[in-house]
């Protein structure tokens, strides 16, 4: 099973100082995680794509292209590109182009996106939500699959007999959809033969067992060979659970008070906590033995082929950050493999 690492290269303000990193200084550190992970072995990093003040990623493929220059075997992905509020073909060009950079290693996450900033952004309304990616998926995998397009629509000037340019290394580029839960979603990926990510960030993951038994039910409806699901989860790792809570609540608590003002929650508890951390919950944290255990969980109930941990979801120092990430490589994943 591969395991990876994936960042909105978030800038909170830090619980304990009140100081918010610069972008500049965020995405250097960025660079720095995702040298260490191809290091330590893990075989995938990720970028999500934001337009906030609190996350300095608006263009991952840029973030990317130049992890590709000092990397050599890590797989590069977004995690994820907003597809409905971009432009499919410029967004396959970019992706194309980072796989070129990259001899053979990039991978394009579509995915409608959980906040909205940039649908007003660029122009979309949010009554065609759903309507927007289907529409820009279904170009997005014309233009991958094929060299010269003729293709119309309802949001998209059309194009007849056009050549798209640069072609990947990969035949064909490898398109995942990233899935929060909906279960239109996770059908619409299996019945065009596509991979699953899903976002496990609340709740319990074996209750995700019937989105992952539909994806399969729905790839063999469609004719395809199967293909894999992944996960993605916040978490973190130190020597102890003990320290790991320690570490990561205030941090993490901020941040996810924060959205759940934006978004009319509660502020997060030292019990939500708790009980996100427990051993069914979706918080991905403890000892490299606790999170062995947990990925493996999954796993098992889930039938996952990739596992990939979000660990700054607030503002942790930075040195906390490398080395969970080199503990999840060094101590998790020989534990994985060996489950």
């Amino acid at each position: 099973m591969e395991l990876g690492i994936t960042t909105f290269a978030e800038t909170y303000a830090d619980p304990a100082t009140g100081r918010t990193v610069s972008h500049r200084e965020r995405l250097a550190e960025v660079l720095e995680e995702i040298e260490l992970a191809e290091q330590v072995g893990l075989q995938v990093y990720g970028v999500g794509e934001h337009h906030r003040a609190d996350f300095a990623a608006s263009a991952p493929g840029m973030v990317l292209a130049a992890a590709a220059a000092r990397t050599r075997t890590i797989r590069l992905t977004s995690a994820v590109t907003v597809l409905s509020s971009a432009d499919p073909v410029r967004v396959f060009q970019e992706f194309a182009t980072l796989d070129l950079l990259s001899n053979g290693r990039a991978e394009l996450m579509a995915g409608r996106g959980s906040f909205i900033e940039s649908f007003p952004l660029f122009g979309y309304s949010l009554s065609d939500y759903d309507e927007l990616f289907a529409e820009k998926l279904e170009l997005l995998l014309a233009v991958r699959d094929h060299e010269r397009v003729t293709w119309s629509g309802r949001f998209r000037p059309a194009l007849e007999d056009q050549p798209v340019l640069p072609r990947p290394v990969q035949q064909p580029l490898p398109v995942w959809v990233a899935v929060g839960g909906t279960p239109e979603s996770v059908i619409r990926a299996g019945l065009l033969g596509l991979p699953m990510a899903l976002a496990i960030i609340g709740g319990q993951p074996a209750r995700f067992a019937p989105l992952a038994d539909l994806h399969r039910r729905a790839i063999a409806q469609g004719g395809h060979s199967p293909a894999p699901v992944a996960v993605h989860a916040h978490g973190y790792l130190a020597a102890t659970s003990q320290q790991a809570e320690q570490d990561y609540y205030p941090s993490y608590a901020a941040a996810m008070s924060k959205l759940g003002r934006e978004r009319g929650w509660g502020a997060m508890t030292p019990e939500q906590f708790r009980g996100l951390a427990a051993p069914d919950g979706s918080l991905v944290i403890g000892s490299p033995a606790q999170v062995a255990e947990k990925i493996l969980a999954m796993r098992e109930s889930l039938g996952i082929e990739r596992f990939m941990l979000h660990v700054s979801v607030g503002t942790l120092p930075h040195k906390d950050v490398l080395r969970a990430i080199e503990l999840l490589g060094t101590e998790v994943a020989p534990l994985v493999a060996a489950g």
